[in-house]
């Protein structure tokens, strides 16, 4: 994380660990024989784009997108000009039914991401076409520092797990102070299972507003 937020006094003792010279190491060689996604200067947008204190919901994927120029540093996220992937219509299509707003023409989420949504993936990098190649690697290890750092929040914080792997983290969360909304996954092998027609964004909302926080605006472009 070479630009400096918020989150370095909270993940810094991270660097020092064992693990994560050796996840760093593991990475630098990667990229020195393959493609990885996202770009070195992208792999922590998610913490810059989103400060600690502006939290109020973390979004669960688990890894980067592995096509060429999809990446960004957000989880479920791509450029603009980017073909949205099919999970992300899957999400757009939920949004629309539960919202009422128009699908956006962009998959980029970064209007989420500045206002407090923590789009994180478990994993920060991954080779180009080869899904899951960078995962048990360490970056699970930094990203739970993330998920216990955030649980730590005396605010309420709605926590979006879609998926199974998404959903083991559920363990993490005090339940007490926070809110869980979970369901399958959106992709399209699992989206049918049970992710549609759950609402988990006017939920969000609901939960934020009743522990007195501001809703987020899901919106992304011209409804």
């Amino acid at each position: 994380m070479a630009k400096t937020t918020d989150w370095n006094p909270i993940l810094r003792s991270e660097f020092a660990k064992p693990y994560w010279g050796e996840l760093q190491r593991f990475v630098a060689q990667e990229r020195s024989a393959h493609e990885v996604f996202p770009p070195d200067e992208e792999v922590f947008t998610a913490l810059h784009l989103t400060p600690f204190a502006d939290v109020k919901v973390l979004i669960l994927g688990q890894d980067p997108y592995h096509g060429p120029g999809q990446a960004n540093g957000l989880a479920f996220s791509v450029r603009d000009g980017v073909r949205v992937p099919p999970s992300l219509v899957n999400i757009y299509k939920e949004m629309a039914t539960d919202l009422g707003l128009a699908i956006p023409p962009s998959g980029n989420l970064e209007p989420w991401a500045r206002q407090g949504v923590l789009l994180l993936n478990t994993s920060l990098t991954v080779r180009s076409g080869e899904a899951a190649s960078h995962q048990q690697k360490g970056w699970e290890m930094f990203t739970d520092e993330v998920i216990h750092a955030v649980n730590g929040k005396t605010d309420r914080v709605v926590f979006v797990l879609w998926g199974a792997s998404a959903r083991k983290k559920k363990a993490f969360i005090d339940e007490s102070r926070h809110v869980v909304i979970e369901s399958p996954h959106p992709s399209p092998l699992s989206a049918h299972r049970g992710f549609f027609g759950t609402r988990p964004f006017s939920r969000a909302n609901d939960a934020l507003v009743d522990a007195g926080r501001d809703p987020v605006d899901w919106s992304l472009g011209p409804n």
